[in-house]
């Protein structure tokens, strides 16, 4: 626990909403932290996107910020708000800008992870001029189809028959940037919480629908979530597997990974969110409560990590 007293942060800009698709999770994220950390007597204040986050800047309101605004482009997870912040020597939750970078971008998150030997499932980038058809006979069916830089499950489709790739690929257009196919991993669906230097136990995700989509994770209250999702040298090997990937891709302070782990027990890696949400849906608090660490705490540990010294959870 850390050693720091409220009045150690300062003015806390609690960072949230923004204009990316992911906002109203944001807005729901960043109502919970705000209401967590004024619970420990800390001065935190809500900023709603990038240009009001500029405006308290300049003004010199900010003394740290915590950072839950969602996505890309208008949110606070490719970078852009990280070299902003920098800029302004304004500390900062979670990773810095090249592990938020590299992490928003799914494609170039497995092109790392494949030259460090890490398993992350097949994959082609479709860029705009790009065969379809081909590269999903190439990676084989099933396959997913989905934007390279959103989160949240936002534009993806999940394709088994050629036929349905033209309506998966349109859905996908709808957002900004490359779209990533990738080689459909049939098994079950994990996710492994980084805090400090440690992976909090994993969660198994088991949705009463087919999958683990938007509304499973935002709306469906009937998701089941196992915690931990495996027992001994498999929890820990999947646990080790999330940091190695965490570390891999220059990320830090804390986030996320979602995995997939196959029938023959393979661990498959997908992604790494780098300000994941902190809803009463979401997983990093499930992950903390199996360690005894609740909501209120858990936001003081991370924020805590923008203190000098305490960058350990």
């Amino acid at each position: 626990m850390s050693r720091a007293s409220a009045a150690d942060f300062g003015r806390v800009a609690v960072l949230l909403g923004g204009t990316s698709s992911e906002r109203e999770v944001s807005l729901e994220s960043g109502r919970n932290v705000l209401k967590a950390l004024r619970s420990r007597g800390i001065d935190a204040h809500p900023v709603d996107g990038i240009p009001a986050l500029i405006e308290a800047l300049r003004g010199g309101r900010v003394d740290r910020v915590f950072n839950v605004l969602h996505g890309s482009r208008g949110g606070g997870e490719d970078g852009v708000v990280q070299g902003l912040l920098e800029a302004y020597g304004v500390p900062c939750t979670g990773s810095g800008v090249l592990g938020s970078a590299l992490a928003m971008d799914k494609i170039r998150s497995k092109q790392v992870w494949q030259a460090l030997g890490l398993p992350t499932p097949d994959y082609r980038r479709i860029g705009s001029g790009a065969e379809v058809r081909e590269a999903a006979r190439e990676l084989g069916f099933p396959v997913i189809v989905k934007p390279a830089l959103e989160g949240s499950s936002v534009g993806i489709s999940r394709v088994f028959r050629e036929e349905d790739l033209e309506p998966a690929v349109a859905l996908a257009r709808r957002h900004a940037g490359d779209l990533l196919m990738e080689r459909l991993i049939v098994g079950e669906e994990y996710t492994v919480a980084i805090l400090g230097d440690r992976a909090l136990p994993s969660i198994r995700i088991v949705p009463a629908g087919e999958y683990y989509d938007y509304h499973a994770k935002y709306v469906a209250e009937d998701t089941r979530y196992l915690c931990p999702g495996l027992q001994g040298e498999a929890e820990q090997a999947l646990g080790a597997l999330a940091l190695a990937a965490f570390r891999a891709l220059g990320c830090s302070g804390w986030g996320r990974v979602d995995l997939m782990r196959d029938a023959q027990g393979g661990n498959w890696l997908l992604e790494v969110n780098t300000a994941p949400g902190m809803t009463s849906h979401s997983l990093v608090p499930k992950a903390a409560a199996q360690v005894g660490i609740g909501f209120a705490e858990l936001c003081w540990r991370i924020l805590a990590q923008t203190l000098a010294g305490e960058g350990a959870a």
